[in-house]
């Protein structure tokens, strides 16, 4: 059944493009038409001691790819056809890829580890290979040190691939005692410790036992200790790796450890290598995510039985980790402002500065204020740079009235800063920690003004200017006009902004001229600004407004370029209707032949820029249906650029919403799409809750004629909620888009029970009403407003046929009557409203 593919897999990686081709579409039509001989062909090269180590790297390349993908509905057919395979070429397979484990050549040992990975992943949760995880530990006593370290590398991909409960306790015992024995200072190969070391990082999640074991824990936590002692800078960082996600995964264990911690990373923050004080850092900033998260869930309200305390690790260890933290932030590298991925022990400091700030709150302000002064007026830039950011970082997290006076002393001076000081990076960092200062110290929530009528013109005239400058510096600048704007959101009919209004439009339109404007953002950052500052504009600028339009129209006229697009949907939505109709034929034309670039983001942007047009314009929208259903019906079947396509079906409830039951000659083909959508497993699973949304839009748009879709939309309904149900075991990400599923579904009803409202119709809903009910029961508080509209929707439209199946239903009056005692108003609002809805169905 195999083949000779020596001579085929190398000249898939020949420089000459004709010879590659032809050996791709070989090894293409081989995989088609044999595939089980095409897998043997692969895992006997791999294992082939003779052969090329390019083509057995290739080899094992190709056979990965054969078992994984990154599109689910990909996957999901890959193992499939895994598991359909002869029991017999599976087993002679697994047999190549155990034996390379052997081999001298690392790339092929390395391949071979990830494949055999990849298979346990999908055998292993089908009770398939129980001989896999004994076999690969035997291994471990080896005497060859590579067969020792393919086989550590092995268990650790194994750990990455497969969910913890499909490998049994007793399992786990020996993988963690192998790994941790593999890590000791007494294993004398320093490839072994570090693929133990790495394998560890993949095992912790399996871990939990044992980590609540002492003595184990114990054992573990001091081999990793001494394991950020080695002389190997690989396996420090790895250790420290492991140390970092022992803080975020078993956080409530580490009250003996933090202050042995504490000592390990601040001297590898003082004294070692980059790669491995980056990760020392790292360890503190996963402590505050926790800490933050803990005291966000819990209020800081802890007793002593609390499951998840806050042990305020973080500020006993303030006095001597801002110190630490505060010194790293004077190891700068010159050219960082320029390149968009640079990540370097400054920055890291900061960000972990700025994390033990929202963590502590004031307590931070003291101890970094003396930093701050001492080295603000520094003649070395990296002292000036370092205070600047220092304050940036802390802005957020302390009150208001610690920061306000602080930030009162300061504006004028940084002011001066960000026009006056001769370096580039302390112009940055200044532009920046301004941006920070109006993100949160500025707006109609914070009472005592940083920016008064006193200061604001010389606010606005730094800012503008400094948007000539050095293009990282112009898009901090942007960055803080932005902000500056965000914060007179809420300010009324007139802005203290309105005066400068025509002089920052046509800044930012200069900067997005300008012939470096491709560089760090800033074309980006400058149209970005541009939307916010007329987003918050109120209707004395209307009128600018409406020439900013033509303007930016023009601009899309010639170029259609992609960073340009998004302008133009918040311009529609501030300018007056009447004011805009003159202009709406010309747009909706610009974004029609938008649709001719081949850019997703490009489509993206159009359709938002479309749903603002179709709501600005209402009924009028009609018109345009004609020349615009086909890019409409385009996007909702564009599965691979599924962004595009969950934007396409937000404007399709735009365009319900703008026309109303004109929409209805375009029902059947937007309908018949919508479902072929949610059928798909092609389809990316966060599109299909806005699809339910939008089933709810329509219905609402054309009232009673949705009829003839009901019997297709509520089996849909039916199945997704009945899936939602079943949440139990499903972590945060599962039970996030759960609510979000649920969400969608309750929109759904809510529309159809509203659109059926009055019509002589509204006895087809009745048999689906006992399961609507049922649905009801199992919502989180996240959903539960939506859920309780649900509830008087169903009672308001059915009348007395909803009555006595909700007098009958026990839960339906305890979920009504939990939704009145909520402590949030909104839920409460909702459930007044549905009890006098039952009230009245009651009494029908």
């Amino acid at each position: 059944m195999a083949m000779e593919v020596t001579q085929v897999l190398l000249s898939a990686q020949a420089i000459d493009s004709t010879v590659r081709k032809h050996a791709e579409e070989t090894l293409k039509q081989f995989q088609e038409q044999n595939l089980p001989g095409f897998l043997l062909s692969l895992s006997g090269e791999l294992a082939n001691e003779e052969k090329p180590v390019e083509s057995r790297k290739l080899a094992g390349l190709i056979l990965k790819n054969a078992l994984d993908a990154k599109e689910q509905h990909r996957k999901f057919e890959l193992v499939q056809r895994w598991l359909s395979l002869d029991a017999a070429v599976k087993s002679q397979i697994k047999a190549c890829l155990l034996q390379t484990l052997s081999s001298t050549a690392s790339d092929a040992r390395s391949t071979a580890s990830q494949v055999i990975a990849k298979v346990a992943g999908i055998e292993l949760p089908q009770k398939q290979w129980p001989e896999l995880i004994g076999s690969l530990l035997s291994n471990v006593h080896q005497v060859p040190p590579h067969v020792k370290q393919a086989t550590l590398e092995t268990l650790g991909y194994l750990c990455e691939e497969v969910v913890p409960d499909v490998v049994d306790q007793d399992q786990v015992n020996k993988i963690l005692t192998a790994v941790v024995q593999g890590m000791s200072s007494t294993e004398g190969n320093t490839e072994v410790q570090l693929a133990a070391t790495r394998a560890l990082y993949n095992a912790l999640g399996f871990a939990q036992a044992n980590f609540s074991n002492d003595m184990e824990r114990d054992y573990i936590m001091r081999v990793v200790c001494e394991a950020t002692l080695s002389p190997e800078v690989k396996i420090r960082q790895a250790a420290f790796e492991c140390l970092v996600s022992i803080g975020s995964t078993y956080y409530e264990k580490l009250a003996p450890y933090i202050q042995d911690i504490f000592h390990i990373t601040s001297k590898a923050v003082r004294e070692d290598e980059e790669p491995v004080a980056l990760q020392a850092i790292e360890f503190w900033s996963s402590i505050c995510d926790e800490e933050i998260d803990i005291l966000e869930e819990y209020g800081g309200d802890f007793t002593a039985d609390s499951d998840v305390p806050c042990y305020y690790f973080i500020k006993q260890a303030l006095p001597a980790l801002v110190p630490m933290l505060l010194e790293t932030l004077l190891k700068q590298e010159e050219d960082q402002d320029q390149d968009e991925g640079a990540w370097n022990l400054a920055m890291a400091g900061g960000t972990c500065l700025g994390l033990v700030a929202r963590t502590v709150g004031d307590d931070i302000v003291p101890l970094v204020m003396p930093f701050i002064e001492e080295n603000i007026t520094k003649p070395d830039w990296r002292q000036r740079e370092a205070a600047t950011y220092a304050f940036g970082s802390i802005l957020e997290g302390p009150s208001p009235d610690k920061l306000t006076p602080i930030v009162n002393v300061a504006l004028n001076f940084m002011l001066t800063a960000l026009t006056k000081d001769p370096n580039s990076h302390v112009k940055d960092t200044t532009a920046w920690t301004l941006g920070r200062i109006f993100e949160f110290l500025h707006g109609s929530t914070v009472e005592t003004p940083i920016i008064t009528p006193a200061n604001c013109q010389q606010i606005i005239t730094v800012l503008l200017q400094s948007m000539k400058d050095a293009p990282n510096v112009a898009e901090k600048a942007c960055g803080a006009l932005y902000f500056l704007a965000q914060g007179y959101e809420d300010v009324g009919s007139t802005s203290p902004l309105t005066p400068y209004f025509q002089e920052i439009v046509q800044s930012l339109l200069y900067v997005t001229h300008r012939e470096d404007a491709g560089e760090s953002r800033l074309r980006t950052a400058a149209y970005e600004t541009l939307n916010e500052v007329v987003r918050c504009s109120t209707d004395e600028t209307a009128r600018l407004v409406l020439e900013l339009v033509q303007v930016i129209m023009t601009e899309l006229h010639n170029t259609l370029e992609a960073q340009r697009l998004s302008s133009m949907s918040e311009r529609s939505e501030r300018i007056t209707r009447p004011s805009l109709w003159v202009l709406t034929d010309q747009i909706m034309n610009l974004f029609l032949r938008v649709f001719a670039c081949r850019s997703a983001t490009v489509h993206e942007e159009a359709m938002l820029a479309i749903g603002a047009l179709a709501y600005v314009t209402g009924p009028n929208f009609a018109k345009y249906m004609p020349d615009f259903y086909k890019y409409l019906e385009m996007g909702l079947q564009n599965f691979e650029e599924y962004q595009v396509c969950a934007v396409t079906v937000g404007v399709v409830g735009d365009i319900c919403r703008a026309l109303e039951d004109k929409i209805l000659p375009y029902c059947d083909q937007i309908m018949t799409l919508l479902l072929k959508d949610l059928s798909s497993n092609q389809l990316h699973r966060s599109v299909k809750p806005p699809i339910f949304s939008c089933f709810g839009d329509i219905a609402l748009a054309i009232g009673e004629n949705f009829e003839k879709y009901l019997m297709y939309a509520m089996p849909m309904l039916q199945s997704a909620a009945e899936l939602s149900a079943h949440t139990a075991g499903a972590d945060d990400e599962m039970i996030e888009y759960t609510n979000i599923l649920r969400n969608g579904i309750l929109e759904a009803y809510s529309g159809i029970f509203q659109g059926f409202k009055n019509s002589p119709k509204t006895q087809l809903l009745i048999p689906y009403a006992p399961h609507i009910l049922q649905f009801l029961d199992s919502m989180d508080d996240v959903v539960m407003k939506t859920a309780i509209g649900v509830l008087g929707d169903l009672a308001d439209t059915l009348g007395s046929n909803a009555g006595s199946l909700i007098q009958q239903s026990l839960s339906s009056k305890d979920f009504l009557n939990e939704c009145l005692s909520s402590e949030d108003h909104l839920i409460k609002e909702s459930a007044e409203w549905a009890r006098l809805a039952i009230s009245r169905a009651i009494s029908v």
